[in-house]
C-alpha cells in the first residue's frame, strides 16, 4: 500500500500521521527542521509549542475547548494523550511542561512501524495518481511551498502576524510584592487554586504602564505592515492602543483575585504569570504577546512590581502565520476542491489554537486513512465541537462574506459555531431561564448534545458514519 505524506510535523501533522497510522496506513511524515529553521521554532522536536504552553481550559461540561479536549481524547488523540501525560498546574486549564510534551510525541512518531520520518524540506506538490497529501505546515509555511499551494488553489494565501509572550526564571520574581494565586481560586487539573503569579498595580502604575507600552519602540516589517492581527491573540501594546481601560478589562484585570500581601487594598490591575514548565522555574506572562523591541521589553516590564529585577528566558516577539481562504477552497472532507488528493490540516485551514489545530489534524488524517482503505467517511455532526469547527472552516463563513473574499478570518472553537438548540432553555419548574443563568444552561445542554452526537457518529448510527 502506497504511503500517504504528510507535510508539517507540527502538532497537527504529528496527530495526522498518528491517526493514519492507527488506521493501518503507512504515512511519510515531512519536517524540514532542521534542515531548514523558523522564524519561531528553537528546537528540531515534532509537535513544538511555540506561543503558549497552554491548552487552554478542561472543562468539558460548558466551555467549548474542553470539550474538544474530551472528543479528542475519545477518538484516541496523541496530542491529548501527550498533554495529559505532561501536565503542570495551571487552574482551570491545561498546560504541560513544553520539553516533555514536544519529547513524548517525536517519541511516539518515531516509534511507530508505520510512520517514516523524512527531515527534508519540501518545495512542490506535484501529485501523481497515487499519491495524496495532507499539508499541515501551519503558519510558517516556507516560502517555496506557499507559493506552490497558491498556485494550486488560484488563491492568494493570507497573513496575518501571531505573538510570543515573554517567559520569566522564577527565582527572579519578587515574592514580597507577587502572590500564587488562581483567579475565583479555580482549582483545575493538577491544581490547587494558587497557580498563577500575580503581580499588582495601582492607578499611577497602571497608567504608567500603558503609556510605555504605547510609546515603546516596536519591531517594523516592511513586508508585513498592512497585515491584519488576529484578536486572540493581539500583541499587548496593540490592546493598549484601543484604550487606556482596554488591558484591565482584558489579559490584566483584577477581578477575583486578592493581595496577599495587602487583603484590605484592591489592585487596579494585574499582571498573571502562569507556570511554563514541570519543574516550574519558569513563568509565562499571560497576555503579554509583544512586538516591542527586546531592549523595550525589558525596560518596561521590569516596571511591573515584582518584576523590577526579572530575568528573561525568552523575550517576545513575533512570526508570519499564513492560511488558506478554506470556505472557498476546500471541500467539507477538507480536500482542495481542485485536486482531491490535497487536504490541509492545522492552522493554514483557518482554525486558531493549538487544541482546534491537533483536533483538524486528527479528523484529516482518519479521512485520508479511509479514503486509502476505500472505506466510507463523513466529518463528525456539526453539533460536536470538532464538527463545528470544520463546518465553519469548509462553509459555515461563506453566508456570513460581504466584505469580499478576504474577510475569512481564524477562529477559536466557540459556542457561536454550534447549531442552535431545537427547544427553548428552561429551569426545572418549566420557566424561562434569563441572563447568566441561561447562558450557563445552554452551555450545558449544547455540550451534552455533543456527546450523545458524537458517540452515534463513532457508532455509525443511520445518517451518520463510523470513524474508522
Amino acid at each position: 500500500m502506497k504511503p500517504i505524506h504528510v507535510i508539517g510535523g507540527g502538532l497537527a501533522g504529528s496527530e495526522a500521521a498518528w491517526q493514519i497510522s492507527r488506521a493501518g496506513v503507512p504515512v511519510i511524515l515531512h519536517e524540514m527542521r532542521p534542515r531548514r529553521r523558523t522564524e519561531a521554532h528553537q528546537t528540531d522536536s515534532l509537535a513544538e509549542l511555540v506561543c503558549s504552553n497552554s491548552f487552554r481550559s478542561d472543562e468539558p461540561g460548558t466551555n467549548a475547548v474542553g470539550l474538544m479536549h474530551q472528543e479528542m481524547r475519545r477518538m484516541g488523540s496523541l496530542i491529548m494523550a501527550s498533554a495529559d501525560g505532561h501536565q503542570v498546574p495551571a487552574g482551570g486549564a491545561l498546560a504541560v511542561d513544553r520539553e516533555g510534551f514536544a519529547a513524548a510525541v517525536t517519541r511516539a512518531i518515531e516509534a511507530e512501524k508505520l510512520i517514516q520520518v523524512s527531515r527534508a524540506e519540501v518545495t512542490e506538490l506535484t501529485p501523481t495518481s497515487d499519491d495524496h497529501y495532507i499539508i499541515a505546515t501551519g503558519p510558517l509555511t516556507s516560502p517555496d511551498l506557499a507559493r506552490s499551494i497558491a498556485s494550486l488553489t488560484g488563491e492568494t494565501a493570507l497573513a496575518f502576524f501571531d505573538a510570543i509572550a515573554p517567559i520569566v526564571h522564577r527565582d527572579s520574581i519578587d515574592m514580597s510584592k507577587a502572590w500564587f494565586q488562581s483567579r475565583y481560586d479555580k482549582v483545575g487539573p493538577g491544581g490547587d487554586g494558587r497557580d498563577y503569579l500575580n503581580c499588582p498595580m495601582d492607578r499611577e502604575q497602571y497608567f504608567a504602564f500603558v503609556e510605555a507600552l504605547v510609546a515603546g519602540e516596536k519591531t517594523v516589517f516592511k513586508d508585513w505592515e498592512n497585515v491584519p492581527y488576529f484578536d486572540g491573540c493581539l500583541p499587548i501594546e496593540v490592546m493598549a492602543e484601543r484604550g487606556v481601560e482596554t488591558l484591565r478589562h482584558g489579559p490584566m484585570k483584577p477581578m477575583g483575585l486578592t493581595n496577599a500581601h495587602a487583603p484590605e487594598t484592591k489592585a487596579y490591575a494585574v499582571v498573571q504569570l502562569r507556570q511554563d514548565n514541570a519543574l516550574g522555574t519558569l513563568y509565562n506572562m499571560v497576555g503579554f504577546q509583544t512586538k516591542l523591541k527586546h531592549g523595550e521589553q525589558v525596560r518596561i516590564f521590569r516596571t511591573i512590581p515584582g518584576l523590577e529585577n526579572a530575568e528573561f528566558a525568552r523575550l517576545g516577539g513575533l512570526h508570519r502565520n499564513t492560511y488558506l481562504d478554506s470556505p472557498r477552497v476546500l471541500d467539507p472532507m477538507l480536500r482542495l476542491k481542485n485536486e482531491p488528493r490535497i487536504r490541509f490540516a492545522g492552522q493554514i485551514t483557518g482554525c486558531e489554537g493549538y487544541v482546534e489545530s491537533s483536533a483538524i489534524g486528527l479528523i484529516a488524517g482518519r479521512m485520508a486513512a479511509a479514503e486509502r482503505l476505500g472505506q466510507p467517511f463523513a466529518p463528525p455532526p456539526a453539533t460536536t465541537a470538532i464538527g463545528a469547527l470544520i463546518n465553519h472552516i469548509t462553509g459555515g463563513h461563506v453566508a456570513t462574506i460581504d466584505a469580499g473574499p478576504r474577510s475569512f478570518q481564524p477562529m477559536n472553537i466557540n459556542f457561536g459555531l454550534f447549531p442552535p438548540l431545537a427547544e427553548a432553555i428552561k429551569s426545572p419548574d418549566g420557566k424561562r431561564l434569563r441572563g447568566p443563568e441561561k447562558a450557563l444552561a445552554r452551555k450545558r445542554a449544547l455540550t451534552a448534545r455533543a456527546r450523545v452526537d458524537l458517540e452515534r457518529w463513532l457508532a455509525g448510527e443511520p445518517g451518520m458514519i463510523a470513524a474508522q
